[in-house]
């Protein structure tokens, strides 16, 4: 593994939110490294503060809680432990991005960038979104696809409604997902002419994983950020 400022690098993962997301984040890192012995995989540092604000509500004015401040301490605290490059496998989180990259030394991955960058890079011109209403309202993925010349495209409020259904009323609670619900959102943005569909929720990725979802119209944010953190690392990923 090639050395980073005379060190090896260091993996700081900013998670817990939430919790499951940032398990299937630290198994998809260790799953896809070519690692003979312990001591070939990558080093990391992982917060999992599930206490962590809701996301979705501070931004659409539900809450007054800002999960700023706890973010930006716990980003800290893994720099300060050794981390020399930041993940944070939420979305949703990335509301708070520049913020926080801006009061850390070290570099973060920009999870939505990298993932809107490799639907350009796959072909892909109209980009379908699934994502919270917090990722929507906030616009995060939108002006991401625009700085890049990708179109996109949002489901309709009915979706979007049943969208964070199955986020927050299913899959948060360690419940099944509707996946007649899901195929009717995804099939409306196919409709739409969308190329692909980002899972640009990581509770989303646990429907790829369980469901075995195998059609490439969906683009997983979480393997994404995946397999950039490895190769930022120094590592050819394996397995994706």
């Amino acid at each position: 593994m090639p050395q980073t400022q005379g060190r090896r690098p260091v993996l700081g993962v900013l998670g817990g939110l939430g919790p499951m997301s940032s398990v299937y984040f630290y198994e998809m890192l260790t799953t896809h490294t070519p690692a003979r012995r312990d001591q070939d995989h990558l080093d990391i540092i992982l917060s999992s503060r599930a206490s962590t604000p809701d996301r979705t509500a501070y931004i659409l004015g539900e809450s007054e809680e800002d999960p700023f401040a706890t973010m930006e301490r716990d980003a800290e605290m893994l720099v300060q432990y050794g981390a020399t490059l930041l993940a944070i496998p939420c979305n949703t989180a990335h509301y708070f991005y520049d913020r926080l990259a801006r009061s850390l030394p070290v570099p973060i991955l920009n999870m939505v960038r990298l993932t809107v960058q490799r639907a350009k890079a796959g072909g892909c011109k109209r980009l379908g979104i699934l994502a919270t209403t917090g990722t929507v309202d906030s616009h995060t993925y939108q002006r991401m696809c625009k700085a890049e010349g990708l179109d996109c495209v949002l489901p309709s409020a009915q979706h979007q409604r049943g969208l964070m259904e199955i986020i927050y009323g299913q899959i948060k609670r360690g419940q099944p997902a509707d996946m007649a619900a899901f195929a009717a959102i995804a099939e409306d943005l196919r409709a739409a002419g969308c190329e692909r569909a980002v899972l640009g929720c990581t509770e989303l990725s646990l429907i790829k994983r369980d469901q075995q979802l195998t059609d490439p119209f969906f683009l997983d944010s979480t393997e994404v950020l995946a397999k950039e953190a490895l190769l930022a690392c120094g590592i050819t990923p394996v397995g994706f």
